[in-house]
């Protein structure tokens, strides 16, 4: 495998589609491209697994990958729907024999250790997650093979992190890209970006504004992410939709 391999393992809202209970055309749709899990992808190298967030479908989004493989965890924010399924990293410490690094800001780690207090604790239980914290905040790194430039964004008053891997970055969670962090969007041959509803929101790009900022980024190709039932359905949808831009959808695949 050249390049890096992106699998969106969850391209689902905080409620995740179909809502429980909703009746609507969306959440009742036999298109397998409507169901869709809690916001997450997977990249892959030739040596190196990461996931970015894991929600609270991770454990079947794993199951259904068939993933088998997983070297780090890097979070986005602590939005429960962004890091419920830590938990399930316990399997990785078993099957592949490792503590697994999480990569996160020290506000995200502060909410992981009120969240998830039994794995921080002095009197550790057995068969707690084995995990080791790695901060960041503005400057790249390296997570094996996989350089990861970290970009600000806003999620209404809420920091998040965007990412840039190579010529591929991912907005999830997000409203507002200060110009300084816009420049270090530029260029890509993939973006992949939030897109919640029609109607505005407090904390999301909207269908019309995620456009907009595909046009202002202008990479080669685009992907919205995070959509609720309430933006329709993904065939109709992607009909509306510019040529270089595509609603993503659980099990896509993309090799940069």
């Amino acid at each position: 495998m050249k390049g890096i391999k992106i699998t969106f393992l969850g391209t689902g809202t905080s409620q995740g589609v179909p809502v429980i209970a909703c009746k609507c055309a969306v959440c009742t749709s036999e298109d397998k491209r409507d169901i869709r899990t809690r916001t997450s992808i997977l990249v892959e190298t030739e040596r190196t697994s990461l996931v970015i967030d894991t929600g609270p479908d991770f454990r079947q989004q794993c199951l259904r990958e068939k993933l088998s493989k997983l070297d780090a965890v890097l979070f986005t924010h602590e939005h429960k729907d962004h890091i419920a399924g830590l938990d399930e990293v316990r399997a990785f410490n078993f099957i592949n024999k490792m503590v697994m690094p999480v990569y996160a800001t020290a506000q995200v780690y502060k909410a992981l250790q009120r969240e998830f207090a039994y794995i921080f604790s002095d009197d550790k239980y057995p068969g707690i997650p084995q995990i080791e914290v790695i901060e960041f905040d503005k400057e790249k790194f390296m997570i094996g093979d996989i350089n990861v430039q970290p970009i600000n964004v806003k999620h209404y008053m809420m920091p998040v992190k965007a990412f840039r891997i190579n010529d591929f970055a991912y907005v999830t969670d997000a409203n507002l890209i200060e110009d300084a962090e816009r420049e270090k969007l530029k260029n890509l041959d993939v973006l992949v970006l939030n897109s919640l509803r029609r109607e505005p929101h407090i904390s999301h790009f909207t269908f019309a504004e995620a456009i907009q900022v595909v046009k202002e980024l202008a990479p080669k190709k685009a992907y919205f992410t995070h959509i609720s039932h309430q933006l329709g359905l993904h065939e109709a949808v992607n009909k509306e939709l510019p040529d270089n831009i595509e609603l993503a959808f659980d099990g896509l695949q993309l090799v940069i």
